[in-house]
Order: C-alpha cells, then structure tokens, then sequence
C-alpha cells in the first residue's frame, strides 16, 4: 500500500544504497554532491507527522529540509525546535500574497515579520512559496518588485535550482504524477521528463528505478508529511479528501488554459 511510513521508509533506503547524498537545500545551493537528494517536506498541516519523518530521516543519518507555514495547522514552535534538534533545515514555506489579498507591499512586510518569526528557532536561510491551489494570487510574484536576498535568503527552488538538471519529484495530488491537476507545485521540465520516461505514479514505481539505476544524478523530492500513514482511518481520510481536491485542482487547471 502507497503512502505509508513503511513505504517512505523503504524508499530512503533504496536511494541509499543507491549510493546518493542526502543534502539540505541551502547545503545543496552552496556546495551540491555530483549524486545528491534534496529532501524537501513541505509542512502544511499536520506538524506531527513532519516530526515522525525527521525522526525516521535522522535515525537514518539523513538530513532533510522542512518547510513550515505560518498557519496555525502547519506552524507549532515545539515540533520546530525538535526538527531542529534532529539535524534539520528548517525553511518558510510563504504564501504572503495571498494572505495581504494581493497587496504586494502589505505581502514583503508580511513575508519579513514572519521569516522573522521562524528565525527564533532557526537562521532559516532557505523558502519555498506555498502553492495556494484556490488563491488567484501567485505569492512568488512579490519578488517581482522585492529581493529575498535582502532578507538573508539565499535560495527559493521556484527560482534557484536549475531543473534542466535537477530532476524534481513531488507528492503533490498524493500521486508522484501530480502535476497532472496541479496548479502551481510543478517545474516547465515536466514534459521534457516525460519524455525520458522519468515519470511515476507510486512509490513503488520510484523504488524500482532506482534499483535500475535509471534516476538521475541529482533530484529534489518533494514531500508533505501529512499524506503519509500508517494508520488506517487516517489514510483513507487523507486519500479520500485529495481525491475530491484534485477533481478541483483539474477544474481551476482546465480554466487556466
């Protein structure tokens, strides 16, 4: 069965023995490893579950990168000390835009008393914009008129990861092939992956290339710790409800084209 602990778990160490590096995002940005994992764990809702995945990932001697939101079902202070405490990156997985209504100076003022806000816990050096399905506002386009770097920021994956080269993987519609009815979480390479064949459904489908050795050298993987159980009622609540939101995402898809 896709989705669980044991499934994640058997997944890490596949690409272990695949003889991959796991790096942090701001590791990977300032020294990347030839064969190198970003593992990047978008929190947005459930911290719980993000602390039973730094668990596992340390217990492992891996070092991932965690994104939190600002939102009271992603953002708990205590959980962000104990990622923090088991070796992790922690990261501000913004959606500023959309919570100032698209007021672009309301937004920076807000992005920069939140980054603030995270940065009692840890010198978050790293963010990652928070997709927003049903927002009509993009928050990456404050850095249409301001510079993350001015904050401290050295990297944000939307801009500074070359995906021509970066394969990027992400859970997003709780299927590895998600772009499919995503609105905004997926790269301009996609296509192009498609057609090397670099496209997966399930965990297992990942598992298998990596075991042929047919996954690239370098590669972001996406995940959002609150698909991901082991126990029962809570895994078909969790398949249920992204089942209903991908029909939404497919809608607001097909009325973007």
């Amino acid at each position: 069965m896709d989705f669980t602990i044991n499934t994640y778990t058997s997944l890490l160490k596949t690409l272990q023995s695949q003889g991959y590096t796991f790096q942090s995002f701001a590791e990977f940005l300032q020294n990347p490893a030839e064969r190198s994992i970003i593992l990047r764990n978008d929190v947005d809702r459930l911290p719980e579950n993000a602390l039973r995945f730094a668990k596992i990932q340390a217990g492992m001697g891996i070092t991932a990168s965690y994104f939190f939101r600002i939102a009271a079902e992603s953002y708990h202070s205590g959980i962000i000390k104990k990622i923090v405490e088991l070796g992790h990156e922690i990261g501000y997985h913004y959606e500023d835009l959309h919570l100032c209504k698209g007021d672009i100076d309301k937004a920076f003022e807000s992005f920069s008393n939140n980054l603030a806000q995270l940065r009692q816990y840890y010198p978050v050096k790293t963010i990652c914009m928070h997709g927003s399905p049903r927002s009509k506002w993009d928050s990456m386009d404050i850095w249409e008129k301001y510079d993350y770097r001015s904050l401290g920021i050295i990297g944000e994956p939307y801009f500074d990861i070359d995906f021509d080269e970066v394969f990027y993987l992400t859970d997003t519609g709780r299927r590895w092939d998600g772009w499919k009815v995503s609105v905004r979480d997926k790269v301009p390479q996609q296509e192009k992956r498609v057609r090397q064949g670099l496209v997966f459904h399930s965990t297992n489908d990942i598992i298998k290339a990596a075991q042929a050795g047919f996954l690239p050298n370098q590669i972001m993987i996406t995940t959002h710790p609150q698909r991901w159980t082991d126990k029962p009622v809570a895994w078909v609540k969790e398949w249920v409800l992204q089942n209903l939101k991908n029909i939404v995402k497919r809608i607001l898809v097909a009325i973007e084209k």
